[in-house]
């Protein structure tokens, strides 16, 4: 796989950036269009496209800079915001993108945040679903080391190229990496079928707040047991020696979508108490 789709003179335009960009349109344009089931102004939510973009680039970057801050320490600032070729967190871009939102919503101070939450949350699975399909064309996020049937290498000079060569598992000259799991296609697969779920369940919801609250704890559950079909992290980002750096935000995240789902479903209960 060639992570550069194509040329412009000598500036490459990589796959990655290709796909990271149609999840945003793609996530963006199905939000604005669920909303109106809700009662809100589809433009209202389109309008936070800009403020959206920028959140959640920013974050995804920073977390990504921050947690290889070893690799980018003496580098010029220009490539810690390079988001051409990869580099980026999710859950910093989701840290990022939310509180886009809520500063947008502060600032303009007519619009509802549990049910714009709403309208975003399926589509953010959505995006991510291509977004790690762009991680496969770039060979980050690579699987671990496996001998099933749909294994998948990536080629001489590929993120799993040089790991499995630093750690002496094949020769420098070899062609490929070793076979690993297609980690990336089943975080695409899984993060679709939770978008399917919840654009399913958004027009069946009980109170606001729900559909985006069902999202952080699936979403947790998820990417807690993909995690253990990745092989791209050192033993010193994880903890205890196996919970592994998207397993430990997981387990932070889902405590709180319990939390957030219970206090907005009693909310609801006392509100609409006879």
């Amino acid at each position: 796989m060639d992570p550069i789709a194509f040329k412009i003179g000598g500036f490459a335009i990589y796959w990655y950036g290709i796909l990271v960009a149609g999840g945003f349109l793609a996530g963006l344009w199905t939000a604005s269009r669920r909303s109106v089931f809700d009662g809100l102004d589809g433009k209202a939510v389109s309008d936070l496209g800009v403020w959206i973009i920028m959140g959640a680039l920013i974050g995804a970057r920073a977390l990504y800079v921050a947690t290889e801050w070893e690799e980018y320490s003496d580098k010029p600032f220009l490539e810690w915001i390079d988001f051409r070729s990869g580099g980026l967190v999710f859950y910093g871009g989701f840290i990022g993108g939310a509180t886009a939102v809520i500063f947008y919503i502060l600032i303009k101070g007519s619009q509802p945040l549990w049910k714009i939450a709403d309208a975003l949350a399926p589509s953010i699975p959505l995006g991510h679903a291509l977004g790690r399909l762009g991680c496969l064309m770039y060979g980050c996020c690579f699987g671990a080391i496996c001998d099933h049937p749909w294994a998948v290498q990536f080629p001489f000079g590929s993120h799993a190229h040089n790991i499995h060569n630093s750690l002496g598992l094949l020769s420098s000259d070899a062609s490929h990496s070793l076979h690993v799991h297609p980690s990336q296609i089943y975080a695409a697969f899984l993060n679709f079928a939770l978008y399917c779920g919840l654009a399913w369940l958004y027009r069946r919801k009980r109170f606001d707040g729900q559909v985006f609250g069902l999202y952080l704890i699936s979403y947790s559950i998820i990417r807690f047991n993909v995690e253990f079909f990745r092989g791209d992290y050192q033993l010193e980002q994880m903890w205890f020696g196996w919970i592994k750096p998207g397993q430990q935000l997981s387990l932070i995240l889902l405590p709180v979508g319990i939390l957030l789902l219970i206090f907005l479903w009693r909310r609801n209960t006392l509100v609409n108490k006879p």
